[in-house]
């Protein structure tokens, strides 16, 4: 059974606040959460397009937009840096595992075929359910990847936390230890 859920927001910052709530209380429940947000506190200081992702769940803070200049109007999205979060995020799910995936946005990067979009094909194969935000202008890509299998949750913490806490319950106990095997050298 494919457990991947998404939820959307219309305010910026809404979607992080909401789905650090929902972690850090899945968190108290020894819930095992991979995963990346973008710590709301930060954004308000941050200035327009800029971000950083706090990795799940006990960091790094990794800043994934770099300074192009004043007057520059180009994507400021350090395809790196957010490729090095991906890195690290995906080497602690074959190392340790995880019982659940939040993610922040299924954003351009995941639209495109990069950024988290193999580490939720994974969590998904291994049948660890995957929680993501997701814009109106992403919508579409994310229904191409998923073919429409994907379960949509409303602005709701109630409603969000029962749906993660169902889930988890019912993996079996060889998901929620499966690691997958190390790359062969």
């Amino acid at each position: 059974m494919l457990f991947f859920a998404n939820v959307t927001t219309k305010d910026r910052g809404a979607t992080d606040r909401l789905l650090t709530s929902v972690t850090n209380r899945l968190i108290c429940d020894k819930i095992r959460i991979l995963g990346a947000l973008s710590p709301f506190q930060q954004s308000d200081t941050l200035g327009h397009c800029e971000s950083v992702l706090q990795l799940l769940p006990n960091g790094p803070v990794i800043p994934i937009t770099q300074n192009l200049g004043k007057g520059s109007a180009a994507c400021k999205m350090d395809a790196g840096a957010l490729e090095e979060a991906v890195g690290i995020l995906t080497a602690r799910f074959t190392l340790e595992g995880a019982d659940l995936i939040v993610l922040n946005k299924f954003g351009l990067r995941e639209a495109e075929g990069h950024g988290f979009r193999a580490l939720i094909a994974d969590a998904l194969g291994c049948g660890i359910p995957v929680l993501l935000g997701v814009s109106d202008t992403h919508r579409p890509a994310l229904q191409r990847f998923t073919e429409g299998l994907i379960t949509n949750l409303p602005h709701d913490e109630k409603a969000i936390l029962e749906w993660c806490r169902r889930v988890v319950v019912q993996l079996p106990a060889k998901a929620k230890i499966r690691k997958l095997d190390p790359p062969r050298k």
